[in-house]
């Protein structure tokens, strides 16, 4: 059993007192009131509703533990979609802790996966984690939450012994794959620094098994191979017997003795996107349809808590009017407690003020630092025209693990250049060439997305062409080059002959003008967009 909100659970029975408390005091004031006015009266008052202040003390803790959320009884449900089977192998051995990868080699690796895991929605992924040998920690599944939550557990820790054996881990990748009776193309994902002990030999027998068995290998090498000191955990680096410091190295040949036999691809983890290349990578492999059953988070049962306190009350209610209204109340008022408030930015934007609504947001996004409060700072603040703001806002957003919002910042931003780019004259060309390339990425994660396509045309449009290059001068016998002007007529008169001389060149200088004017038209034309 778990519960959403633990702080109104704990404050329950302080709730249930305080109420309790109030109601034994307003009965006390009803009775003396009823004496007050004749003794009789008093005593009808004094045996009537004795039970109230704990029933309505009851009703109390019930609302409040159903206001705290309770769950308890996993819930399963079956995805069914078109999905890759995809394995991700993840380097988890102690010089995955070298920091020569902001801030250290298995970070890195880790936040590649688990950017890949939230684009691969719907694709069925497993996980293995490998050291000295292999540990499958989760088979293939569509929980993509499930995946997530392994990956934030990955540390070298969980390896029972040190050392790097890929090797082994790809043949246990391969097998998990091979067992997989649903989904489509079958790919592996490794994320290592290449190190291993098992030898070339070794890697080249593993990938030709997952050539022969059809299996896609992509490998993102991570870390510099110039190599970096490896952390011990205690403040210091390893260091060898002989007290020399231990540098551990990315082994590009490693890696290329597994990749080429299996003729898989080579990631580097330095390109800007490395999360995007892989996908790209995956998107050429073909989807097949398959379901899985899915075990959802805990069942909510808030509502049980609610209809008990609801039935209570209704049948105090019943002898007991007065009593059952003011519990009615209390119920109501508390129940208002969890909501939310807009925020100053939210309600700027409400009344129409983008300035302003601007300045509340990125002063959110200062002070939280997420992704989504950039996003609407950037965003509130492109529709002010605040372009200064808007512009390094929406860059920050771009970053986002969220692909949704992503998209959303990437569009944003690529508008953004675009309408600065219709202002700004002088630098128009850098402007345009940013907001294709944001465009098109937003593009890439939403194909459908047809706003986006109309922005990306125009600021491909927009683009200025290269110069024209000039038409070829005259060549020989009687025609002229295109700058060489019609004989000039003489003084007193010309003969029919002259005449039609001077009509045929100025004819043949006008059609070589057309035609010099038409060729400069298409070399000037740009490049026909894609095909929508």
């Amino acid at each position: 059993m778990t519960v959403e909100r633990s702080s109104v659970l704990y404050a329950a029975p302080g709730i249930a007192l305080v109420v309790v408390m109030l109601a034994i005091l307003a009965r006390r004031r009803r009775v003396r009131a009823a004496a007050a006015w004749s003794h009789a009266l008093g005593r009808e008052a004094a045996s009537i509703g004795r039970r109230s202040p704990a029933i309505l003390g009851v009703v109390t803790l019930v609302a409040a533990i159903g206001l705290a959320g309770p769950r308890w009884g996993m819930a399963g449900r079956v995805t069914e979609s078109r999905a890759l089977n995809v394995v991700f192998v993840v380097d988890v051995s102690r010089s995955m802790l070298a920091e020569d990868a902001a801030p250290n080699r298995l970070t890195r690796a880790t936040g590649i996966a688990r950017r890949l895991v939230q684009d691969l929605e719907g694709d069925r992924l497993g996980l293995i984690a490998f050291a000295a040998k292999g540990y499958v920690l989760a088979p293939l599944t569509m929980d993509q939450s499930a995946i997530s939550l392994q990956l934030d557990a990955l540390d070298p820790e969980i390896a029972s012994e040190g050392g790097s054996a890929l090797g082994e881990a790809l043949d246990q990748a391969r097998v998990v794959l091979t067992r997989a009776a649903q989904g489509g193309d079958r790919a592996i994902v490794a994320l290592t620094d290449g190190e291993s002990h098992d030898g070339e030999s070794v890697l080249a027998e593993a990938g030709r098994a997952l050539r022969k068995d059809g299996i896609t290998l992509v490998v993102v090498p991570i870390g510099d191979p110039k190599g970096a000191r490896v952390p011990d955990g205690e403040g210091g680096y390893l260091a060898d017997p002989l007290g020399n410091e231990v540098l551990s190295q990315r082994r590009d040949d490693l890696v290329q003795a597994v990749v080429g036999p299996a003729e898989g691809i080579i990631v580097t983890a330095s390109v800007a996107d490395p999360a995007g290349e892989v996908r790209r990578v995956l998107d050429r492999l073909t989807r097949s349809p398959a379901s899985d059953r899915v075990a959802a988070d805990f069942i909510p049962r808030a509502w049980i808590f609610a209809l008990a306190a609801a039935v209570l009350l209704l049948g105090h209610a019943w002898s007991r009017r007065s009593a059952a209204l003011a519990g009615l109340l209390l119920v109501a008022g508390v129940a208002a407690l969890p909501a939310q408030r807009p925020s100053a930015g939210a309600r700027w934007l409400a009344r129409g003020d983008t300035v302003r609504a601007g300045k509340a947001f990125l002063g959110d996004a200062l002070r939280i630092g997420n992704d989504t409060a950039w996003f609407n700072a950037g965003t509130a603040a492109l529709a002010s025209g605040d372009f200064a703001t808007a512009i390094p806002a929406l860059q920050r957003a771009t970053t986002s693990l969220d692909p949704t919002l992503r998209r959303r910042a990437l569009y944003n931003l690529g508008t953004a250049m675009l309408v600065q780019a219709r202002a700004d004259t002088t630098r128009r060309d850098s402007l345009l060439t940013t907001a294709t390339a944001a465009l098109q990425s937003a593009l890439l994660l939403d194909p459908a997305d047809r706003h986006a396509k109309w922005n990306y045309e125009l600021a491909r449009r927009l683009r200025r062409p290269p110069p024209p290059t000039p038409p070829s001068g005259g060549g020989g016998g009687g025609d002229r080059g295109n700058d060489d002007p019609p004989p000039a007529p003489k003084k007193g008169g010309m003969s029919e002959a002259e005449a039609e001389q001077v009509l045929g060149a100025m004819e043949r200088a006008e059609r070589e003008t057309r035609q010099a004017q038409w060729r400069r038209q298409r070399r000037g034309a740009p490049r026909p967009g894609p095909d929508w």
